[in-house]
């Protein structure tokens, strides 16, 4: 069951009452999420700053934030994993996850095997820091806490020289709850499946899409919003957080048509749009204790 648990106030404060069952998730902009479990804390996806603004100041289109974090890096609780889809800046930022591992000492980093070098060049971490996942493994990251990695495809499925797919999508299992997180994906054959095997009761699916004109300009894109809903009303997942829009005006999805999409929808499955201020609280079976 998901419960929408509108908050006054910053997510700092709010991130002070952690939940007692179940998993509580935070949007915090883009692709990134914070979950509680209560026990655990994980960020999935991250960006909390404004590098890419300065990386394009003089070419390219503007990466100005459309939005401003709903959190500050330092304002952070203790985290204990933040797993990265991809190598992408806006999904793994040496400007959020070197600060972060500099002020949590028991803090790992979860990435796909085919970006280990390039995460410690560009975070300055040590090996030791990081955990490498790939595609149809699965690992127990702590007591209480599974992750399973699956392909995905950004514009098209991607492997480096050692046959390790560069883009990934992660499914938690976290106190009896499961929580799909795809990465930046397009659809691709054989995804439906992969997808329903996982058994996911959330799913968290970019919606921004793509275009000849943003391949053209060297971005990769998304899901449409049509295509997002169809992978999780195949795979029977009860929920999905419709994500990546809102950061980049070059690169988004007008939140109204989000809306309009949750409204007119009969399915079993449940859209909604990734919003900040929002707790999005998932209870598991009989209420599963973190």
């Amino acid at each position: 069951m998901l419960e929408v648990l509108p908050f006054a106030g910053p997510l700092v404060g709010r991130l002070a009452n952690r939940p007692e069952a179940g998993l509580s998730l935070y949007w915090l902009g883009q692709a990134g999420f914070l979950l509680d479990s209560g026990r655990h804390r994980l960020l999935i996806d991250p960006y909390l700053s404004n590098s890419l603004a300065e990386k394009y100041r003089d070419r390219g289109p503007s990466h100005e934030r459309m939005m401003p974090p709903p959190i500050e890096i330092d304002e952070l609780p203790p985290l204990d994993f933040i797993l990265c889809t991809h190598h992408h800046t806006d999904h793994l930022d040496a400007a959020t996850l070197a600060p972060l591992a500099r002020r949590f000492a028991q803090l790992r980093l979860v990435v796909p095997k085919a970006s280990l070098i390039l995460a410690q060049d560009r975070t300055g971490l040590g090996p030791e820091r990081f955990i490498g996942m790939d595609a149809g493994e699965t690992l127990v990251l702590d007591q209480g806490i599974e992750v399973s990695a699956v392909r995905a495809a950004h514009e098209e499925l991607q492997r480096d020289e050692q046959g390790r797919h560069l883009f990934l999508g992660y499914a938690l299992g976290v106190n009896g709850i499961r929580v799909f997180h795809s990465g930046d994906t397009i659809p691709f054959a054989g995804q439906i499946e992969e997808v329903r095997a996982l058994a996911a009761d959330l799913a968290l699916l970019p919606v921004n899409g793509r275009s000849p004109a943003l391949a053209a300009a060297g971005i990769a894109g998304n899901f449409t919003l049509e295509e997002a809903v169809e992978l999780a009303s195949a795979c029977g997942i009860p929920a999905m957080l419709a994500h990546h829009y809102g950061l980049f005006a070059f690169n988004t999805l007008a939140p109204e048509r989000i809306d309009a999409k949750a409204m007119a929808m009969a399915g079993p499955t449940r859209l909604l749009r990734a919003r900040t201020g929002i707790e999005y609280r998932l209870i598991g079976p009989a209420g599963t204790a973190g």
